[in-house]
């Protein structure tokens, strides 16, 4: 919003707030909120056992119906009749549901930009799923919503992927719209770096453990990782944060171990530590926290499916390791050669810049916008 506000768009943003993840919209400060009109409203998320069960036979995806609600309905039908806009960008699969109301009361062209690919998300869980009953309703889920992805494609006029794996797997749906890759973007201003608040060294690891592949990833690296890594060296510490930290990481035994919960500068956290952990096991779409640790110059040591999207190459401006082992030694080896991980992080933050930079992004969204709206 912010590029896109630079060019001179006229933006109004509609938005849903979750019971489960609420947020007090009067706490928001950022300034972009003060030049954009601005609707929110609470729509309850939470799972009901009930409501799961019967869903099973109707042929909705349990996953997005969650997110329709009749009140949110009727809030965005008046927005759509006070204001004639000209594009309506759905960020993400689970404000999809609300597509029939704004094409019956608004004749802008329609837009996804696709946060992931959904369906890969929970057929990634699935395999990794080991009690059979739990293993079937998530490859269940994950049927279904790649039906539910397959069936909108074709009803959008536009499609902004995240990365180009993700464009790929939209084409493989059959998508007659057009798709453009729109990677996430940076406003550089924001990350600045200042070596002497660093602290080396040390591992972190940022991200919201309220969604399954972080907390599946965290795990795997305190179980299988960590009790090997932490004996390097009697200096080292982990520090763990993120918003919805779970009481299970609170009670690791281990005194190099500093779980911070959710932390409120998340960009001064990033500053001052050295070094990134991204074990994730599964996902889709692209890691925004990797890009950040990138624009702040951070070492970031991650699996192929985290780094998946990011035009990063190994040894130069990230570390890949799929492996305990291969962990074990990417760690090792930045913290027994400290100009290792710099020059990493040097690197990163140039591959950030050339590939993540919002005038750039944002000037190729607005000339699609163009294009679209004189079509």
């Amino acid at each position: 919003m912010k590029g896109l506000l630079r060019l001179g768009v006229d933006i109004t943003l509609f938005s849903l707030n979750p019971s489960k993840h609420r947020v007090d919209t009067d706490d928001i400060y950022d300034p972009v909120f003060e030049t954009i009109r601005f609707h929110a409203t609470m729509v309850d998320t939470e799972v009901n056992v009930w409501d799961a069960f019967f869903n099973i036979f109707s042929n909705q995806s349990y996953n997005v119906s969650r997110y329709y609600d009749e009140d949110a309905a009727r809030l965005l039908e008046e927005v759509l009749k006070e204001t004639d806009f000209d594009i309506i960008q759905f960020e993400g699969l689970f404000v999809v549901p609300y597509l029939d109301i704004v094409k019956s009361n608004s004749k802008a062209k329609v837009i996804y930009r696709a946060h992931n690919i959904e369906s890969d998300v929970w057929e990634r869980l699935a395999q990794k799923e080991k009690f059979t009953p739990r293993r079937r309703y998530l490859q269940f889920l994950s049927r279904r919503l790649k039906t539910y992805e397959t069936e909108q494609i074709n009803r959008f006029h536009y499609i902004f992927a995240i990365s180009e794996q993700d464009r790929q797997s939209i084409l493989r749906f059959g998508g007659d719209a057009s798709i453009e890759v729109l990677p996430v973007a940076l406003d550089f201003e924001k990350y600045k770096t200042d070596n002497a608040k660093t602290s080396f060294p040390t591992l972190f690891h940022l991200g919201a453990m309220d969604w399954r592949p972080n907390k599946e990833g965290l795990e795997w690296f305190l179980d299988e990782i960590w009790p090997d890594i932490e004996t390097l060296s009697s200096e080292l510490r982990f520090y763990i944060a993120g918003k919805s930290m779970q009481k299970q990481f609170f009670e690791y035994d281990s005194d190099n171990l500093v779980v911070e919960g959710e932390v409120f500068d998340a960009v001064e956290f990033i500053n001052s530590k050295a070094i990134m952990i991204v074990p994730l096991l599964s996902g889709s779409g692209m890691r925004v926290k990797i890009i950040e640790g990138m624009a702040m110059r951070k070492c970031i040591i991650a699996t192929s499916m985290a780094a998946e999207g990011i035009g990063c190459v190994h040894g130069r401006d990230i570390l890949i390791a799929d492996t305990a082992d291969e962990f074990y030694r990417s760690i090792l080896q930045c913290i027994t050669n400290p100009n290792k991980w710099r020059d990493i992080g040097e690197n990163a933050r140039k591959t950030a810049e050339r590939d993540h930079d919002i005038s750039v992004i944002s000037k190729r969204m607005f000339d699609i916008y163009q294009k679209v709206t004189i079509a």
